[in-house]
């Protein structure tokens, strides 16, 4: 599994040859200014709710790859209005199949309301299971949320998870103490920190988040860097 990170939420997951690009806020992004999205590679746009800073990018992607949009059931239908076309709508619960991994859409504790402030369902988290050298693999990508006890649902239905991709970022999102906690409750070996320092009231000290997730596998990336994790 290769991982890039793009800034804030947003994610690359790259399996078996397959390119899953998570919550494409990049070009307002200040700190993702050396990115240039054209050059980003897509076969799927996994979006976790409507707001601004995760979906900005999601139709200029679309036209460079023809990516195929998967996000909740009027998320989809937003931007099938904006001329993305052949999205999956889903809401919380259902699975999708793709040829590498299954996809499963999970709750999430945050609001969702597009960009032009119309109604953007219910935010949501993504669940990826997949193989590598026959080995099951499992991926939890929060999105925005804050903690709550359901997710030890994660757990009792998958078992464990190789990473969770959490928010440390507070304010609008966990902070760093409850994002430790909602590690252990979906039984998480590795971490992977997001949906900080992009603005003055998410800015953490990440020496501080290093240090309360010493008892993970705490993957910290540079905005642009690519990491092979499993």
């Amino acid at each position: 599994m290769k991982v890039t990170y793009y800034g804030h939420g947003c994610f690359s997951i790259g399996i078996g040859g397959t390119n899953y690009l998570i919550d494409p806020f990049i070009t307002p992004n200040e700190l993702a200014k050396d990115i240039d999205i054209k050059t980003i590679k897509a076969d799927y746009i996994l979006l976790t709710h409507g707001h601004e800073d995760h979906v900005a990018d999601t139709v200029e992607i679309y036209k460079n790859t023809k990516a195929t949009l998967i996000a909740n059931f009027e998320v989809n239908n937003w931007f099938a209005a904006k001329g993305v076309e052949g999205g999956v709508g889903m809401n919380i619960g259902g699975a999708y199949q793709t040829k590498d991994c299954a996809i499963k859409m999970v709750s999430a504790a945050h609001s969702s309301s597009m960009p032009d402030g119309s109604y953007g369902g219910l935010a949501s988290g993504f669940v990826l299971v997949f193989q590598e050298d026959e080995v099951d693999k499992v991926i939890y990508f929060a999105g925005d949320t804050g903690l709550y006890k359901d997710m030890e649902l994660i757990q009792e239905e998958f078992g464990f998870v190789d990473f969770a991709f959490l928010p440390i970022g507070d304010v609008f999102t966990m902070g760093i103490n409850d994002a430790v906690e909602a590690a252990y409750l979906v039984n998480a070996d590795g971490v992977i920190p997001m949906h900080y320092d992009t603005f003055p009231p998410i800015e953490v000290n990440l020496e501080e988040a290093k240090r309360e997730f010493e008892e993970f596998r705490f993957e910290v990336f540079n905005i642009g860097e690519e990491k092979e994790l499993i």
